[in-house]
């Protein structure tokens, strides 16, 4: 067989000389039709053009991209102060004017709670406020205005528990003794296991070094029973100067 099939080219010929010699009584259906249409004489696909330099892809129909001043402030806190983010937020608003209210001369606000978003907000009106200042001042002054209140949020709340505990209260135990605890069980469920671990291979090694001593050992049975045979063939072989006993003696 060749490396090309070429019967498909062929079929209208082979069905012309079968009409011919009459081993067809008449025309098939698609006799006619393979006669005005013949099949591709080409073998091989053509292979288009590729264009060496590529296009880039135009940004018509891309969106375009939003950026606010505050989105590097966040990233610059945030970055800084990643456990930040987890603690939790309230997202909801009365009529999308919130922010509006605020009055960021100070950090405190009676009408948010302290947070992230306090800072980049704080940071942007000293920026926009405050003649000569700039981002790094403006972060600094910020970030020391956010620890002392988060300082003192940390005091009342200490002492409001002091204060429920001396009256009868009674406090679970927190996210993190509990994470300590599952932590200190799972160490002491490992340190089993590896006491075993480190056991069992010191009993296999013990018990290799022991059958390898005993194959060793001078004072084994077999050792004892090839000397006693030693012993006994060198009674029977005659010291040098001796005659042996019995036998033909030995001409030189």
């Amino acid at each position: 067989m060749g490396r090309y099939n070429f019967s498909p080219l062929r079929v209208h010929q082979t069905a012309s000389q079968l009409l011919e010699t009459g081993r067809i009584p008449s025309k098939p259906p698609w006799y006619d039709v393979l006669s005005n249409v013949p099949p591709a004489q080409t073998l091989v696909r053509p292979q288009h053009l590729q264009h060496r330099k590529r296009k880039k892809p135009s940004r018509l129909f891309q969106p375009q991209r939003i950026g606010y001043r505050e989105d590097h402030l966040r990233e610059k806190f945030f970055g800084d102060h990643p456990w930040e983010l987890a603690r939790p937020r309230v997202v909801l608003e009365n009529d999308g004017k919130d922010g509006q209210r605020n009055d960021w001369k100070e950090m405190n606000q009676s009408q948010r709670h302290l947070d992230g978003e306090s800072v980049v907000q704080r940071q942007l009106w000293l920026l926009e406020n405050v003649n000569g200042m700039t981002a790094a001042k403006a972060y600094d002054q910020a970030r020391r205005e956010f620890y002392a209140l988060r300082h003192s949020e940390d005091i009342e709340r200490r002492i409001a528990k002091e204060e429920a505990i001396s009256t009868g209260a009674y406090f679970g135990k927190t996210a993190l003794q509990v994470g300590m605890e599952l932590e200190d069980k799972a160490y002491e469920e490992w340190k089993e296991w590896a006491i075993k671990q480190v056991t069992a291979i010191e009993q296999a090694r013990g018990a290799a070094y022991t059958d390898l001593e005993s194959e060793q050992a001078p004072g084994s049975t077999e050792e004892l029973d090839a000397g006693l045979h030693l012993d006994t063939i060198e009674d029977a072989v005659p010291a040098q100067g001796q005659h042996a006993n019995g036998g033909a003696a030995v001409h030189p």
